[in-house]
């Protein structure tokens, strides 16, 4: 039997697979990694003031609340 491909799967079918194959130590470092990987850091124009950057990360901040809250 092959492994399936962890870097092909999203974190949460790789989750629902490391809790289903427990044993399988591949898919749990896989899994780590996944967690621990930095994701990427924004920049913003150095045109911008301090309050305009609070400003636009306040507004990603709703837009993820809005995507993920429950309609």
């Amino acid at each position: 039997m092959s492994k399936p491909n962890f870097d092909a799967m999203s974190k949460a079918e790789l989750r629902a697979y490391v809790i289903a194959h427990q044993d399988d130590q591949e898919a749990f470092y896989a899994f780590a990694d996944r967690l621990t990987a930095k994701p990427p850091s924004a920049t913003y124009p150095a045109s911008m003031t301090p309050e305009e950057i609070h400003n636009a990360i306040l507004d990603i901040i709703q837009q993820k609340q809005r995507r993920h809250s429950p309609s």
